[in-house]
C-alpha cells in the first residue's frame, strides 16, 4: 500500500484556502456555486482548484468533513443519556440546529455523500441513531414503526423551512420540529398508510445534480 506524501507548504496553504473559500462560496450560493468564484476567492488558478479537487464533490467532501463529524459527534452525545426519549430528541434537535446554522449541511442533507470517506462517517453515524431508535422504541416512547430512514423526512421538511424562515425568523424551525416531534410520542401513534422507505429507495433519491463549474 502506498504511503501518500505530505503536501509541500505552499501546496498545503493552497489546499487550506481553497477548502475555506468553498465553505465561505458554497454557504452564501449553494453547493453548485461556480468552481471559478472559490479558486478566485482563494487567490490561485482555477487550474489549481482541479489539481487539488479533481472534482466538484472533491472539494465539498473537503469543505463538509468537519461538519460530518460534529453530527457524529452529536450521535454519541444523544447516546450517552441515560433516558431513550431525551436521547431520541437530543438527536433530532442538534441535527437539525447544525443544519439550520450551516447552509452546507442544509444542502448536503438533499445529496448523495460527496465522497467514500464521507458515506462511511454517514453510515457510522447510522449505526449510533439506530442504537438510539431501538432503545427508545424498546422503552416504549418512541412510536413502534417509526423507522431510521424516516428521518429523512425530518430533515428535508427542515430543510425548506430553515430556507423559507432564515432571514425572517430564524428560529421558526424549533415550533416545526417540536410538533413533529410530538407526533413521533409512542401515546400519539396511529396506523400509518404505507411502509417506511427502504434504505435503497432513500440513497437513489439523493442523487447528487451535475455539478456546473
Amino acid at each position: 500500500m502506498s504511503v501518500q506524501k505530505p503536501l509541500r507548504l505552499d501546496a498545503r496553504r493552497n489546499r487550506d484556502a481553497l477548502v475555506t473559500a468553498a465553505r465561505q462560496v458554497f454557504a452564501e450560493r449553494g453547493l453548485d456555486a461556480p468552481l471559478k468564484e472559490i479558486a478566485a476567492r482563494a487567490g490561485v488558478a482555477i487550474g489549481t482548484l482541479y489539481n487539488r479537487f479533481p472534482t466538484r464533490d472533491d472539494l465539498i467532501a473537503a469543505a463538509v468533513a468537519d461538519r460530518i463529524q460534529a453530527g457524529g459527534a452529536i450521535a454519541e452525545e444523544a447516546l450517552a443519556l441515560d433516558d431513550p426519549w431525551e436521547s431520541f430528541v437530543h438527536l433530532v434537535e442538534k441535527i437539525c440546529a447544525l443544519q439550520a446554522s450551516d447552509r452546507l449541511l442544509n444542502e448536503l442533507a438533499l445529496r448523495a455523500a460527496p465522497s467514500p470517506e464521507i458515506a462511511a462517517q454517514r453510515d457510522r453515524g447510522h449505526a449510533v441513531m439506530r442504537e438510539i431508535i431501538t432503545r427508545a422504541q424498546d422503552a416504549g416512547v418512541l412510536r413502534a414503526d417509526w423507522a431510521l430512514e424516516d428521518i429523512a423526512f425530518i430533515t428535508w421538511s427542515h430543510t425548506r423551512v430553515v430556507e423559507q424562515t432564515a432571514g425572517i425568523a430564524p428560529d421558526a424551525w424549533r415550533r416545526n420540529l417540536a410538533l413533529l416531534l410530538d407526533g413521533l410520542r409512542a401515546e400519539a401513534a396511529h396506523p400509518l398508510p404505507v411502509p417506511p422507505i427502504t434504505e435503497e429507495q432513500l440513497n437513489r433519491s439523493l442523487v447528487a445534480e451535475p455539478g456546473r463549474g
